[in-house]
């Protein structure tokens, strides 16, 4: 007998529907796969065995083609184990097949017929909502994960048993509810506030404009001045997100394997620190069956490069399609992915190889020539994406040992949504267009005018820092951004000013 199960597989953060036919006819017992399966997929086979036993079901003695379609796409992971099981049960008619074309089964079996959770089920979900499929059955713990995509039907189970007399009993098994406003709250900024931050009112400026525009920024300072420190508090004056972007951002993480152990959506803007031996595949995604990297499951967050200069160079020059396009495109034999990479770049380096050029504590050991080289490990091109370079100073004796801490995190994130909600305003009839940072030329033609004073402040910027033309639309963005939180509608001369003492590492040039 022939019976067809519909489940899925993941391409990128996309989902495919695929069929998975199974033929039980007569023939020595064996069980054959085919539809360019991988190794987790073959191995499949023992595994559906083993469990249809112990879970108490009758394994055929015939002969077993399992055809996984479409057939010219590779199918890879444990995620075909349940779909395989109900087919051969439904085949070999110890279960009602009714209701197998209107749902869509994933899920890894154990030896004992129990369910175990996979990844890339909240994308599998979205997916199976646009095709019209009614409902989805995946295993107990992958329930509530699936449940968060509305209008789509989710069954979860513990056993193959279990699944066995939903197909018979439907009507005894009720969907799995998910409560959006339960489950979607705040996140909690308590652990990381800015107010801890002693000083440095001029880099926690450079954070708030990088808040308010998604602008990415570096910090060049001694070791001891706190780059890190203030780097790690950014998340704690970015506006939290709205339930799209959780969605989004959590379908990343789904397909990576990390929402499993978070809860069914990713409710705070995620902030990734890679060391800096990360290779480039670990950093932008890679793999034979490509995987998103740092900077795609940093999306909608902070990616942190704390010590930048210690990165091959190389490595960042991955960085350079995605800081300029959101995007990272991964491109392979058989087929090209693409993922999502809009982030805000946080860096932080040291000014020189021993650290205290420019210090006013400590002096610099290291020769003009050993500066050079030390900055030459970052390029140009790269250098002119990043909006904000901030220099970082320590802090004297009397301002580490002052008891009055800084502005609260609270407060300077309500000035940021406050600059946000007037760029969405603006940008309203450019919905792919979320911050100042990501305007283009077009955009910086129309919105960031500048009035005489402006234009030739600029102007002499350009002439005596030798920036080049990205740099320039850097510093208008910044403007931009300076000036919304200012609550003004037109860029001043202040503004341009203030955006371009933002350009340290071009004045240390």
């Amino acid at each position: 007998m022939l019976a067809r199960v519909w489940s899925a597989s993941i391409v990128g953060i996309d989902a495919i529907k695929v069929g998975v036919e199974i033929d039980v006819s007569g023939g020595l017992p064996k069980m054959i796969l085919v539809g360019l399966p991988d190794t987790a997929v073959q191995e499949s086979r023992e595994r559906v065995k083993a469990a249809l036993k112990n879970a108490g079901f009758a394994f055929p003695r015939q002969q077993i083609l399992i055809n996984l379609t479409p057939a010219d796409l590779r199918k890879e992971g444990p995620i075909f184990d349940l779909p395989m099981s109900v087919g051969i049960l439904a085949a070999s008619e110890q279960v009602n097949p009714q209701l197998l074309g209107d749902f869509l089964f994933l899920g890894e079996v154990s030896l004992d017929g129990g369910l175990r959770p996979v990844s890339g089920v909240l994308p599998i979900a979205a997916t199976a909502k646009k095709l019209g499929i009614t409902g989805l059955v995946v295993p107990f713990d992958n329930a509530q994960e699936a449940a968060v995509v509305e209008g789509l039907a989710v069954y979860g189970f513990k056993h193959l048993s279990e699944v066995a007399d939903f197909l018979d009993n439907p009507e005894d098994y009720p969907p799995v509810q998910f409560d959006s406003q339960r489950e979607f709250t705040p996140p909690d900024f308590r652990l990381a506030d800015l107010q801890d931050v002693k000083g440095q009112n001029h880099a926690r400026r450079a954070l708030e404009i990088a808040a308010a525009g998604g602008h990415n920024l570096i910090f060049v300072g001694p070791p001891g001045s706190g780059k890190t420190m203030l780097a790690r508090r950014l998340p704690s004056i970015l506006p939290p997100l709205n339930f799209d972007e959780a969605l989004e951002v959590s379908q990343i993480h789904s397909v990576a394997g990390f929402l499993r152990d978070r809860g069914t959506l990713i409710k705070q803007r995620p902030f990734r620190s890679p060391h800096h031996s990360a290779s480039g595949p670990s950093l932008v995604g890679g793999g034979s069956i490509p995987r998103p990297g740092e900077i795609s499951l940093a999306h909608r967050g902070v990616l942190f490069l704390d010590e930048l200069t210690e990165f091959k160079r190389n490595v960042l020059e991955f960085l350079r399609q995605p800081l300029e396009d959101g995007f990272v495109t991964i491109s392979r034999t058989r087929q090209s992915v693409l993922f999502p990479a809009q982030f805000t770049l946080v860096a932080s380096t040291n000014p020189c190889p021993c650290g205290y050029y420019g210090d006013r504590i400590q002096p610099c050991t290291c020769s003009p020539r050993q500066r050079e080289q030390y900055w030459a490990k970052l390029s140009g091109p790269l250098m002119d994406r990043i909006d904000l370079q901030v220099a970082v100073n320590r802090l004297k004796p009397e301002e580490m040992t002052q008891q009055t801490s800084g502005e609260a995190s609270a407060p300077i994130r309500q000035r940021v949504q406050n600059a946000r909600q007037l760029a969405s305003n603006r940008f309203q009839d450019r919905p792919k267009v979320k911050s100042n940072a990501e305007m283009t030329s077009r955009d910086l033609r129309q919105f960031c005018t500048l009035d005489p004073a402006g234009q030739n402040l600029l102007e002499s910027a350009i002439r005596r820092l030798g920036l080049s033309a990205r740099a320039m639309d850097r510093i208008l963005k910044v403007s931009r951004t300076i000036a919304d939180l200012a609550q003004s509608e037109t860029i001043q001369a202040p503004h341009v000013a203030e955006a371009i003492q933002y350009r340290t590492i071009d004045r240390m040039s």
